[in-house]
């Protein structure tokens, strides 16, 4: 059970993200240049989730590291204009990319 002490920390931290979520969220992608970087920037799977095991049996397992970014749902979000740009606007293979 979370004490009263964390959950204003997580509310006070949410509160001061919560400008650059909406910055992100605000961008357009209306640049090919731009597009292409995002795409390249941003992985399009979260390359850290690890098994490891031993005979058959997993001893540790370390949970995708991207969903502790504050801004991922964001990035992801802002690669999907990327992509979606790439595709509609300038006809690219997007094949590139995943």
């Amino acid at each position: 059970m979370m004490s009263i002490t964390t959950l204003t920390f997580i509310s006070v931290v949410n509160v001061l993200l919560r400008p650059i979520r909406q910055w992100l969220e605000s961008l357009k992608i209306e640049d090919y240049q731009i597009a292409r970087l995002v795409c390249t920037i941003i992985p399009a799977s979260c390359p850290f989730e690890r098994e490891i095991k031993f005979r058959n049996r997993t001893i540790l397992y370390i949970p995708p590291l991207c969903k502790l970014n504050p801004f991922y749902e964001q990035l992801v979000e802002l690669r999907f204009k990327a992509l979606t740009y790439l595709a509609d606007e300038c006809g690219e293979d997007l094949t590139l990319y995943c």
